[in-house]
């Protein structure tokens, strides 16, 4: 019967006064960027598709190379030598050198049908038969045909003239190529043929015909130009002849007189009267600041005053004179005779001194007065002058106009005669526009097929198809490859890697104390000792995503490894679905938990409920399956046993159902103090996430994560779990002592390489080259 008490007790469990375990503050990798030597790993990984891929490759690029026909290229080398371009601009004759577009025409027309044609008729190709019908470039038939010797033969009689020419030109404009060499006047002339001594014959062919056809045009256009100059030489003569006489005959009527620098007389005076009344004015302005200043009483100031030597010398004598008369005072009194005489010879001196300053400021008032009269002339000169210009401007328009237009006709006669010359001389040399640098010589091996390249192209292809199938496998394969993958998915810290091993020797490694599981199961205990601030959890879920994760071996080794550290460990088969801790015990299933939530506990069976599997450890089976498993989970009853087991065993731990599509795992969850995930490398990064998420959504306190059935030997793993691989190992093989007389003795180092040893020794070289890279750098 359920006690006020228990009811508490339960609604305590569902309070959750659980002890919570330390977040694990998941700090995401930082990115890297191109990681070789995991490119490096991935192709090792994949080493036989890759393999057979490049083999295949190597394969088709054999093949193909047989199934093309042979081609030979010849080369020769053309120097356009551009004229100057003949242009008209603004009726000057002027010339355009060095014109980039001029190489690019010659470039077109070395591949025009004209000198496609002119090739044909100097070789004569339209007669021959191996030229207009050649093999096929590309057919599976050429390697019966070159291992045989077998060649093709037509029969030309069937085509006309007209079409056996028009069929050559096709093919010789097909194969031909000209590419104009950077930063030169060169043009390089290429022809391929499966012939080499077409090749050789039609590159230089094609060279001569363009420069035979260039001095043909060459020598039209010369004599059409010398014809149409002559005609205008003489129009424009007779133009500069009327217009000087227009010239002539108004400068006449006008009486129009030009200097000699065709300036008329009249603008030349009032050049000369505007520079002489700029002068005037600056005298008249000088002397009127000079008069202002004798206005103004600071006559004795002036530069001039001060300058004169007359009057400097009479200011000196005043100064001695009254010098002394400043010294005899002390002695004489002023009536004295001797003191009367100083002072009238110093009265004298100061009347001449003055008279010569007045004499000074009277001659700048009269310069002054001068200036002013001088701009009134020029002014009234100057304005004289303007009239008759203004009138003289009238008639000097219609002189400018006819100077102007006999000027440029004049401009005009002397260019076109300039020009009939150089066209008469340049029609008598004959230069030619272009001249052969270098002619092609007779190729002695194809350039096509190239072999090497065939392969290179057939290899390349064949990694990048191989790289992009290993890309596409990467995406498909969405399980968790390696334990960083898995915490970076999750963000939950690693507790333990548990190596992969056959199910047929899983018990064995189990009770194997110094096989790696065990080992890896000791190094999980430990980790979720630490896993909290307050030790082991009291109550301990393990749960897993799907079936088949090693979620039941988890919990039967993890027990063992509990109860052999001493503490008393009660192990509950909560999996009501699928049970089976009961045979990894090897205890019966008769009563357990279903009894037990269900109340159909006999008093005979209570002792039956717990069963001792061994020292410190207990278990709780699960019964008889139920109708209903999340039901009787989720039932007061379960927390109230919780609760009551947690007072008497050290370490409870509970076997879930999965996850995915069952709510048991996530009731338990809420139920228990912390949840270990068990996550295999065949579940699915999808349904680890989702399970993830759904335990904790209810309220799950996960403490991290066990990374079953991880296999660290298979190449592409991180290399920061190489080592797991030695110690899973570590003990399993003692060294071996001398042997008895008469046998050979074993190296105590002796070790039999592997593929995976080698690859482990190559990756930690491998990796140690880089880290000294990257702190070099």
């Amino acid at each position: 019967m359920q006690t006020g008490k228990e009811t508490l007790a339960r609604a305590d469990v569902y309070d959750d006064p659980r002890p919570r375990i330390q977040e694990y503050a998941y700090e995401p990798a930082h990115e890297q960027g191109l990681d070789i030597l995991q490119l490096f790993l991935y192709a090792v990984h994949y080493r036989w598709l890759l393999v057979t891929l490049a083999a295949v490759g190597l394969t088709s690029s054999l093949a193909v190379t047989m199934m093309m026909t042979p081609k030979y290229a010849a080369t020769a080398q053309l120097e356009v030598l551009v004229p100057s371009a003949k242009v008209f601009q603004d009726i000057e004759l002027t010339s355009e050198s060095s014109d980039a577009r001029s190489f690019l025409t010659a470039s077109e027309k070395l591949k025009s049908r004209s000198v496609a044609q002119r090739v044909v008729f100097n070789l004569g190709l339209s007669e021959r038969e191996d030229f207009l019908f050649p093999k096929a470039s590309f057919s599976p038939a050429n390697i019966l045909n070159r291992a045989l010797g077998i060649s093709d033969r037509a029969d030309i009689s069937k085509y006309s003239a007209d079409d056996r020419a028009r069929m050559a030109v096709d093919r010789v404009l097909a194969n031909l190529s000209v590419v104009p060499i950077t930063n030169t006047s060169l043009l390089s002339i290429t022809y391929s043929d499966q012939r080499p001594r077409y090749a050789y014959e039609i590159a230089n062919q094609v060279a001569q015909s363009f420069i035979d056809q260039r001095v043909d045009q060459a020598n039209t256009t010369s004599v059409l130009a010398r014809k149409f100059i002559q005609e205008q030489v003489l129009q424009t003569k007779e133009r500069l002849q009327q217009s000087e006489q227009s010239l002539v005959d108004y400068a006449k009527k006008a009486g129009i007189t030009l200097t000699g620098n065709d300036n008329s007389l009249i603008t030349s005076n009032l050049t000369e009267i505007n520079t002489a009344l700029a002068r005037a004015i600056q005298e008249n302005l000088d002397y009127g600041r000079l008069v202002q200043q004798i206005d103004n009483g600071q006559g004795a100031s002036l530069e001039q005053v001060l300058n004169s030597e007359a009057l400097d010398k009479m200011r000196s004598k005043l100064s001695e004179l009254d010098a002394d008369y400043q010294q005899k005072l002390g002695l004489f009194k002023p009536d004295f005779p001797e003191m009367q005489q100083l002072r009238s010879q110093m009265r004298t001196i100061e009347s001449q001194l003055n008279q010569g300053i007045q004499a000074i400021t009277d001659s700048i008032r009269l310069k002054h007065r001068e200036t002013l009269a001088k701009v009134d002339d020029l002014k009234k000169k100057l304005a004289e002058l303007q009239s008759e210009q203004v009138a003289y401007q009238d008639k000097n328009i219609q002189y400018t106009i006819l100077k102007r237009e006999v000027d440029s006709n004049r401009s005009q006669y002397e260019s076109l005669i300039a020009k009939l010359n150089e066209v008469a001389i340049g029609s008598k040399l004959k230069d030619q526009n272009a001249a052969v640098v270098d002619l092609a010589v007779l190729p002695r091996s194809p350039f096509s097929p190239r072999l090497s390249l065939n392969v290179a192209i057939g290899l390349v292809l064949s990694m990048v198809l191989g790289a992009a199938t290993v890309y596409v496998l990467e995406l498909l394969n969405n399980t968790f490859v390696d334990p960083e993958q898995l915490e970076s998915e999750l963000r939950l810290p690693i507790l333990g890697i548990l190596p992969a091993v056959d199910e047929r020797e899983v018990d064995k490694a189990i009770t194997d104390s110094k096989s790696g599981l065990s080992e890896s199961y000791r190094s999980l205990r430990t980790s979720l000792q630490f896993s909290g601030d307050q030790g082991v959890p009291r109550v301990l879920l393990v749960a897993s995503s799907i079936p088949s994760e090693g979620k039941s071996t988890t919990v039967r080794k993890l027990a063992g490894e509990f109860a052999a550290l001493g503490a008393k460990v009660l192990v509950i088969d909560a999996d009501l679905r699928r049970p089976t801790l009961h045979r990894a015990f090897s205890v019966d299933n008769d009563v357990g938990l279903t009894n037990v939530l269900t109340s159909t506990v006999r008093r005979d069976d209570v002792p039956k409920l717990v069963k001792r599997a061994g020292e410190n450890l207990s278990v709780m089976t699960a019964g008889i399956i139920p109708p209903n498993p999340a039901d009787l989970l989720s039932s007061p009853r379960m927390g109230l046993l919780l609760q009551k087991i947690n007072k008497t065993y050290d370490i409870v731990i509970i076997d879930s159902a999965p996850v995915i599509g069952l709510s048991d795992a996530p009731i338990l969850s809420r139920l228990a103090d912390t949840t270990l995930l068990v996550v295999s490398t065949q579940v699915t990064r999808k349904a680890a996430r989702a399970a993830l998420k759904r335990i904790q959504a209810a309220g799950a306190n996960v403490v991290g994560a066990a990374f079953t059935k991880f296999s660290p030997t298979k190449f592409g793993y991180s290399h920061n779990y190489k080592y797991s691989r030695y110690y899973y190992n570590y003990g399993e093989e003692s060294p071996r002592l001398e042997n008895k007389v008469g046998q050979e003795a074993t190296p105590r180092h002796a070790k039999n390489w592997s593929f995976a040893d080698v690859s482990d020794r190559l990756h930690g070289y491998l990796r140690d080259a880089v880290d000294r890279i990257k702190s070099s750098s």
